[in-house]
């Protein structure tokens, strides 16, 4: 099911309302109100009700939400209700990190393929992964792999951004620091850490 016109930022949190919502069915509970999420999630309650009812009423008055069926709602919402599985391209200290990290599988995501142009990581394994040359990138067309990572330096990102998008990927995170350009069809999410980190001195008080 596609969505239209949702702010972008209601979409942003409806994957931290999943991650509450899965950590609370994991401690048995069955229903949860919108102010239990607010103070479980950081979120104002207002705001939670507001961007679930972009989607239909999830909630019963009195009750609140039903866990087991908020989660199915946001899965289905996110298109999450079916396997994704993704490859990465770039295994050096982020990408290494990013194969062993275990919460991608909370949403259902699969790194089913690791690729780099290093010869002396290609054919050695990587967290249960043996990793390919860059060159064979092609063949994940017969893997199910509908999403990307890049993990590679700023120089080589639009050329793998590219290979990718060739080879029927559909949607991108980007963790190279620069901006790349992908057909419309194609879905990129770039994420900067150095950047991000260069915001908090704002907020922080002058001494």
């Amino acid at each position: 099911m596609r969505y239209h016109k949702i702010p972008d930022e209601t979409v942003r949190r409806l994957p931290v309302y999943l991650r509450g919502a899965i950590y609370l069915s994991k401690q048995g509970r069955q229903n949860v109100s919108s102010q239990t999420l607010s103070e479980l999630l950081g979120v104002n309650s207002w705001q939670i009700r507001k961007d679930f009812s972009y989607f239909g009423d999830f909630g019963t008055p009195g009750v609140g939400y039903n866990i087991r069926t908020l989660i199915k709602h946001i899965n289905k919402i996110l298109n999450l209700d079916v396997p994704h599985r993704v490859a990465l391209v770039g295994v050096g200290n982020l990408g290494s990190a990013l194969l062993a990290f275990p919460g991608f599988a909370t949403y259902g995501f699969e790194i089913a393929a690791a690729f780099d142009t290093d010869k002396r990581k290609v054919g050695k394994k990587r967290n249960g992964l043996t990793v390919e040359d860059i060159s064979s990138l092609p063949a994940i067309k017969g893997r199910g792999v509908d999403l990307g990572i890049i993990a590679v330096p700023a120089g080589a990102a639009q050329d793998v951004a590219d290979r990718l998008v060739g080879v029927g990927v559909r949607g991108i995170l980007n963790f190279s620091p620069r901006y790349i350009t992908v057909p419309k069809k194609v879905k990129v999410i770039t994420i900067d850490i150095a950047m991000d980190l260069a915001r908090l001195p704002y907020y922080m008080p002058s001494t």
